[in-house]
């Protein structure tokens, strides 16, 4: 480690450290979307408790998507949306799945359905299902613009490579 600044891994945690902390933030916020939606759904219809979390879950997961992309991922890579509104339907889906397996098998599994049965299993689900989200959204989803996100000298090295071969030509020609 050196001095200065603490090195490239202490940079690097720090980094991941501010990501998780924004995550965190939308996360949390939709995390009581979620709630709240799935609470009301329960107690203003008759739909049973697992598919009363899924349409809390996919108002959450439309809540979420605008977060991650205005917030969390911003200054990711925006050029490809399509394929970045695939994938992150598709993780979505893989994490709802998740969650809703949890509070399926205490509901079905072991009879807990009560509303406060429901609810510790709903976010007992929801927090097995974020820690897939946040590896597959930073991993396949937001992806890092070239030279974004790495140490200062690494990203100023290409620009600065392109200024010289710039300056070789305008001497040749």
């Amino acid at each position: 480690m050196s001095g200065r600044d603490g090195g490239p891994l202490r940079r690097r945690l720090a980094q991941i450290g501010r990501e998780f902390a924004k995550f965190g933030t939308v996360g949390g916020l939709g995390l009581l979307v979620d709630l709240g939606v799935f609470n009301l759904v329960r107690h203003l219809t008759d739909l049973p408790v697992v598919r009363a979390s899924i349409v809390a879950t996919v108002v959450a997961i439309g809540f979420n998507y605008l977060g991650f992309r205005y917030f969390t991922y911003r200054e990711r890579d925006k050029n490809r949306r399509t394929r970045e509104l695939t994938l992150f339907l598709l993780f979505s889906v893989i994490g709802l799945v998740i969650q809703s397996g949890v509070l399926y098998a205490a509901t079905y599994g072991f009879g807990w359905d009560s509303p406060l049965q429901s609810n510790l299993f709903k976010f007992l689900g929801i927090g097995i299902a974020t820690v897939f989200r946040f590896w597959s959204y930073r991993t396949w989803v937001f992806q890092k613009l070239p030279g974004v996100g790495g140490d200062a000298a690494e990203t100023a090295e290409p620009f600065l490579d392109d200024r010289r071969d710039a300056a070789r030509i305008d001497r040749v020609t």
